[in-house]
């Protein structure tokens, strides 16, 4: 490995650009599952509902060759398969962790069987154009912090100002203090008036939306095309952000910009002829993962997370 390629401050700053596009998708689908969470229910099957409007988006734009269109079909069809996982979760009172991995399979199954059936199987990949980036101008410019910060597409800056919305809606208006409540204490929440199914089925489909729109963000921004494997384990990823970020939205990026460092640090090592063995490179986010949910184990979660309220 060519060590004066990897010591420039040109790698540093493509490194921290790329860490920053990496983390957008992580971080969005951690923002829908942070307020599911605080509601009192865990959804582990952001990996399906990410493949499944990656796919959905993917097609649309193929068809129409609209953007706006796929992406607005991508959070739909997220928010819709938020909704079903709410009815099985929160009105049938089923295994929320049974349930989550359920609808991780249908999500990915449904994903490969229309893949196959509109585009057949074929040696070439079918392509469509991806969203630009959008420099910010003047700010782009600035040595450094310009590249790494403001040169990126809409939907990264999107990711940092949904961070904040979901700051403020957190600690700062009624919903919030509802929503926590409900997560909290559903009984005492019911008794004072505050409808739990309701609250849990609105944080649900706000998450599945934003899972739908980071899967998008794989195959409308980053790729330009559909691949079985363009998630590839990131929706486990993000339920594991929201613990190592304690169920908070800036906390929740902050270990969203260190997993897309890591990822964008192994895929530069792989470029530049690491001697370690690819493979180990490839499995560096998931061990990190694995140590986050460790580590989260000493951190206290909502009290009625996973848990299914049933009215007396």
């Amino acid at each position: 490995m060519d060590w004066n390629t990897f010591l420039t401050p040109l790698f540093f700053v493509q490194l921290l650009a790329a860490s920053v596009s990496l983390a957008t998708p992580l971080v969005l689908a951690a923002l829908g599952e942070i307020f599911a969470q605080r509601s009192g229910v865990l959804n582990l099957g952001l990996e399906g509902i990410m493949l499944f409007s990656g796919f959905i988006g993917f097609s649309v734009v193929f068809q129409l060759n609209n953007l706006w269109a796929g992406m607005l079909a991508a959070i739909m069809i997220g928010a819709l398969m938020g909704l079903l996982y709410a009815f099985l979760a929160i009105s049938l009172h089923s295994n929320q962790c049974v349930t989550g991995l359920s609808l991780m399979s249908l999500g990915t199954g449904m994903a490969l069987y229309f893949y196959r059936m509109q585009f057949k199987i074929s040696l070439e990949i079918p392509r469509i154009p991806t969203f630009p980036k959008l420099p910010i101008p003047g700010l782009s410019k600035i040595p450094f912090i310009g590249p790494v910060f403001f040169n990126h597409s809409i939907f990264t800056y999107l990711m940092f100002v949904l961070v904040l919305i979901a700051v403020l809606i957190i600690y700062r208006t009624s919903f919030g203090l509802r929503m926590n409540a409900v997560g909290e204490s559903p009984q005492t929440a019911d008794t004072l008036g505050v409808s739990v199914s309701f609250i849990r089925y609105l944080c649900v489909v706000i998450g599945g939306a934003l899972a739908g729109l980071a899967g998008a963000y794989y195959s409308l921004v980053e790729l330009g095309a559909y691949s079985d494997s363009m998630v590839n384990g990131r929706g486990f990823i993000a339920a594991a952000l929201v613990i190592f970020g304690r169920w908070d939205p800036l906390w929740t990026l902050g270990g969203g910009l260190l997993f897309g460092g890591i990822d964008a640090l192994q895929n530069r090592l792989q470029v530049l002829g690491s001697p370690i063995p690819s493979n180990f490179l490839q499995m560096t986010p998931y061990v990190m993962t694995i140590i986050v949910l460790l580590v989260g184990r000493l951190r206290k979660p909502p009290t009625a997370l996973g848990n299914p309220y049933i009215r007396k």
